[in-house]
């Protein structure tokens, strides 16, 4: 059976990251009906990620090293993607 892009994006985070938290919550549910929605019912998530290579790095260092982990998935089969990434102890 195929990998969901929920399941493939855990992997590949997981794998990058060795994170010590990660949420990946499918908002497509939301957003049915609206642009964006490819009836895939995975066209909208947020990642929340905590992992301790996030320390000392700017907001937009985190989200750039989160899409790159990604690779493909951001705007080619996901539509919308919100990253809240941060180090252990410090927060969003």
């Amino acid at each position: 059976m195929a990998e969901t892009v929920a399941q493939e994006m855990e992997r590949r985070l997981r794998d990058a990251f060795a994170p010590d938290t990660l949420d990946i919550i499918n908002d497509s549910a939301k957003h049915r009906g609206h642009m964006g929605d490819d009836g895939s019912g995975e066209s909208h998530f947020t990642i929340a990620i905590e992992a301790a290579v996030f320390a000392g790095k700017s907001r937009l260092e985190r989200q750039r090293m989160v899409n790159a982990a990604l690779g493909d998935i951001p705007g080619d089969r996901v539509h919308a993607l919100a990253i809240k990434a941060s180090a252990p102890g410090a927060g969003g």
